[in-house]
């Protein structure tokens, strides 16, 4: 007996889905199979670190797709302010267990705003000892970018609102949402 799937309605703070759960779906199975063929001939394990907490469910959903050796861990760093509004100070919360030493990284984000983030970790990992050090990013808001990046696995391609889903939140509401969603201007 198959199953109807309900998705959650959209509530008064969310304008619009953005990007639905079956183009999340495809577009995760596409980059998977881009790290696979990227990272087919690797001598030790990659070494996913996802950045928390938004991008714990693209980085379940991409490590389940991946055909190829790879371990996964964890960072918390934060760089954004009260407010929401990144200030460009990076602040380590919690580090990764694992050695990078002359391992192949991939950092798994949520999403490049300003770059902050990614330049600190993508520099920190380097000093590490890493291999390579690579970045996969959910989403991207150009418009926002404050530090040249260069992703090397990309999801989609945003406009500069608030979103949230897919990992994303508000205060810690919408993360389990399985789309993108844009909210309304929060005053």
């Amino acid at each position: 007996m198959s199953k109807t799937l309900t998705l959650p309605p959209l509530t008064e703070d969310l304008a619009q889905v953005l990007v639905d759960a079956a183009t999340i779906d495809r577009r995760v199975n596409e980059i998977a199979a881009e790290i696979n063929r990227d990272y087919r001939d690797i001598e030790e394990p990659l070494l996913l670190i996802g950045v928390l907490k938004g991008s714990f469910i693209f980085l379940a959903d991409l490590c389940r797709r991946l055909t190829i050796p790879h371990v996964v861990d964890f960072i918390a760093i934060s760089s954004y302010g009260s407010g929401g509004a990144t200030q460009g100070n990076v602040r380590l919360l919690m580090d990764i267990r694992e050695d990078m030493t002359g391992r192949d990284v991939l950092i798994v984000e949520d999403i490049l705003d300003s770059g902050h983030t990614l330049a600190y970790l993508q520099r920190n990992f380097q000093t590490r000892g890493a291999k390579s050090v690579r970045i996969a990013s959910f989403l991207d808001k150009p418009e926002r970018h404050k530090v040249d990046i260069k992703l090397d696995y990309m999801g989609f391609t945003i406009p500069d609102v608030w979103v949230v889903g897919y990992g994303l939140d508000y205060k810690e509401k919408y993360r389990t949402l399985p789309y993108i969603a844009e909210m309304y201007p929060v005053h």
